[in-house]
């Protein structure tokens, strides 16, 4: 008993989350205690919260965001709009203010080879205007010249890596939402360091609130120690602060500006299916090799210097400085949640817009916004084959509800949706007319659309869509898929909470 106390006192979780509590709940009684006991308080608070209301009314935020504020201030009128005032999408949330991001124009000068956004409009012309918006959004152009391998599953990519980590000879950067100690990490670890002491740059970026279960307090000290420059990514502490929600969920690794790797795998060896946890972790990624390298660079340089807000110097130093020949155009792109600019979203409705035969989608997590449902059921209704694999083990009980009580509407619309039987699915990909694809980070959410630092791969033509298509094919293969049979053992108890939790999911 006293051990498990002891672990609970000691997990930064637990002891964060009642922290948080007790200030929400000082907070709380605080503004009941004033306002019943002078009226005017309460008068003020019950005027406040309706100008909250209808600030939020003429506010063009996504409207799945603003009817759950509208209903808390209108539930709890007396603190609902004060706490939306200090903590939502208003101009007095200092935090927010603060944390404003703005778009930087990288300076690609240095790049062996110039981008080839024209090449692509010659080549792929109905990608386009999907491209352009990419490069106007978050100044990521679309590259040629850039050979692209494709990981089904996480112990392909982790041995990957490996082999391009010990060729290192100038640089290594990794940016992961969680690092845990283990087989995977510790593997790579050993190889940091052993570049590190031959002189080669190592720097590690890591999400404070992605390993607040998997690392110590104070790692980032440990792996400067170990000659490894290291950051912990908006530090977790626990006090009532929106920007707790604006975490780094982007995984990058780049090797010498020549290589780089993205996908949904973290450092973690449920990753590598070395622990289980789900049953199988089915999850994917992507190595880039070349000129579209650049971008994956620039992407990490720019979250450190936001996060440190330390410039860094000659840039042309960490540019690619190999051409390979690729079959394809890729565009890595980021997506930052403190710039207003919804770009992971918008780039997975460009394609289901302007699909023409198929879209077929892997998602750990489906809670959607009705822009997002509309251009998914439009496009069922007009004949294209859409397809989303969900996974069959949840991770998050919670989430996996709010995931399922979408199934319906989809269902009916022609959308066809599976679960993954052998385990948990992490994968994150869009893929459609063996043509177009993304692999990233972004997970149909809320959290990974509006909150999160997300990062995804463009794959514009080439052999890699089509081992995409044939991997999620043979997924679905392996899958159950929601039909008639299952909706009818669905318990009306678990469908309407599951009705409720909707309403509030993007809180989840």
């Amino acid at each position: 008993m006293l051990k498990k106390l002891q672990g609970l006192l000691s997990d930064r979780r637990v002891v964060g989350g009642a922290l948080l509590l007790i200030q929400t709940s000082i907070m709380i009684w605080f503004v009941n205690f004033l306002s019943w006991r002078w009226m005017w308080v309460y008068r003020i608070c019950i005027i406040l919260s309706t100008i909250m209301v209808i600030w939020l009314i003429r506010k063009y935020d996504n409207p799945a965001y603003k009817i759950p504020w509208i209903i808390l201030i209108l539930l709890f009128p007396i603190f609902g709009g004060l706490f939306y005032l200090l903590w939502g999408n208003t101009p007095f949330n200092r935090a927010r203010a603060r944390h404003r991001q703005t778009l930087q124009h990288p300076d690609f000068s240095g790049a062996p080879v110039p981008p080839a956004s024209e090449a692509l409009s010659a080549a792929l012309p109905r990608h386009t205007r999907g491209a352009r918006y990419i490069e106007n959004e978050s100044a990521m152009p679309v590259w040629s010249d850039t050979v692209t391998n494709y990981y089904s599953v996480g112990e392909k990519q982790f041995a990957a890596m490996c082999e391009a980590l010990e060729q290192a000879e100038r640089f290594i950067f990794m940016e992961y939402f969680i690092i845990e100690e283990g087989k995977m990490w510790n593997t790579l670890l050993d190889i940091l360091v052993r570049k590190a002491r031959a002189g080669v740059e190592v720097r590690v970026l890591y999400d404070d609130a992605g390993c607040l279960a998997t690392l110590p307090h104070g790692y980032e000290e440990y792996l400067w120690g170990l000659g490894i420059r290291a950051l912990r990514f908006n530090q977790f502490i626990p006090t009532l602060n929106t920007y707790l929600n604006n975490r780094d969920h982007r995984k990058i690794c780049v090797v010498d500006g020549n290589v780089g790797f993205m996908g949904g795998i973290n450092l973690a060896d449920e990753y590598i299916n070395v622990k289980v946890r789900f049953g199988h972790w089915k999850d994917t990624g992507v190595r880039l090799a070349g000129a579209g390298v650049a971008n994956m660079t620039e992407m990490f340089l720019q979250m450190w210097e936001y996060a440190t807000k330390e410039h860094v110097c000659d840039r042309a130093r960490y540019m690619p400085t190999e051409v390979r020949c690729g079959d394809g155009y890729v565009q890595p792109f980021y997506d930052s949640p403190l710039d207003d600019r919804n770009v992971g979203e918008t780039a997975y409705m460009h394609i289901i817009n302007r699909a023409q035969r198929y879209v077929y989608i892997t998602t750990p997590y489906l809670i959607l916004d009705n822009e997002m449902i509309t251009a998914l059921t439009v496009a069922a209704q007009s004949g294209v084959d859409v397809r989303i694999v969900t996974p069959g083990i949840p991770d998050k009980k919670l989430v996996y509800q709010v995931t399922r009580s979408y199934y319906l509407q989809l269902q009916r619309a022609g959308v066809k949706i599976y679960e993954y039987r052998p385990g948990f699915l992490h994968a994150k990909m869009i893929v459609s007319d063996d043509d177009v694809a993304i692999v990233g980070t972004m997970n149909m959410d809320f959290r990974s659309f509006f909150l999160h630092f997300e990062c995804g791969t463009l794959l514009y033509g080439g052999e890699t869509i089509t081992e995409i298509r044939d991997d999620i094919l043979e997924t679905i293969g392996i899958s159950r898929e929601i039909d008639s049979d299952w909706f009818r053992g669905v318990p009306w108890v678990t469908s309407i909470c599951a009705s409720v939790l909707r309403l509030f999911a993007p809180m989840l």
